[in-house]
């Protein structure tokens, strides 16, 4: 009998063990980090659509209001970043809702397929072969311009990527769903 509780006991062990195993997994795996990378709607477990609060718990971190973007928690327009990426990572709220990610200044961040600030425009136009157009912005010239990748799957259509060119080199870029990605002064 005593054997019979201590394998029961055992084996209870073992399976909340498993259990706890693999709740800190998942958590991990949707915390945002540096390694975390950029979809054509959205951030790790971030997505377009979501409130900031949903956000914030999706990804296990917090999402500061920024005030230099223009725009406040109260206007319809404003932007949020997580508070363990400062200014490297800001999220278009419109309406609510988040519209858009802009990855400002991290190398290590990458979209799906590998693109990364300090990228030739040769190599996003590799990565997106076929899928790349110029973006039009009024301020484009000999070393500053867009690219912009569109998706061919048509539940994506509302979506975009847009490489932001300066002399050859990604210095910019940002994901997320019409018209708010193509919005060239952010919420200005």
């Amino acid at each position: 009998m005593k054997i019979k509780k201590i394998k029961l006991f055992t084996l209870l062990f073992c399976s909340l063990a498993m259990f706890l195993l693999t709740v800190i997994s998942v958590n991990a795996q949707n915390r945002l980090t540096s390694q975390s990378k950029v979809y054509i709607n959205g951030i790790g477990a971030i997505r377009v659509g979501m409130t900031v609060e949903q956000a914030s718990r999706a990804s296990g971190t917090r999402l500061i209001p920024d005030n230099y973007t223009g725009g406040s928690e109260n206007s319809s327009c404003f932007y949020v970043h997580p508070e363990s990426f400062s200014q490297k990572i800001e999220l278009m709220v419109t309406n609510g809702r988040i519209s858009r990610v802009d990855v400002l200044g991290d190398k290590r961040i990458t979209t799906v397929k590998g693109a990364r600030i300090g990228d030739t425009e040769s190599r996003i136009k590799s990565l997106y072969s076929g899928q790349i157009t110029f973006g039009q912005d009024g301020s484009s010239g000999p070393t500053y311009h867009l690219l912009m990748f569109t998706p061919k799957n048509r539940a994506e259509r509302q979506y975009r990527i847009i490489f932001e060119i300066y002399k050859n080199r990604v210095s910019s870029f940002r994901a997320g769903k019409l018209p708010e990605v193509k919005y060239s002064e952010g919420c200005a």
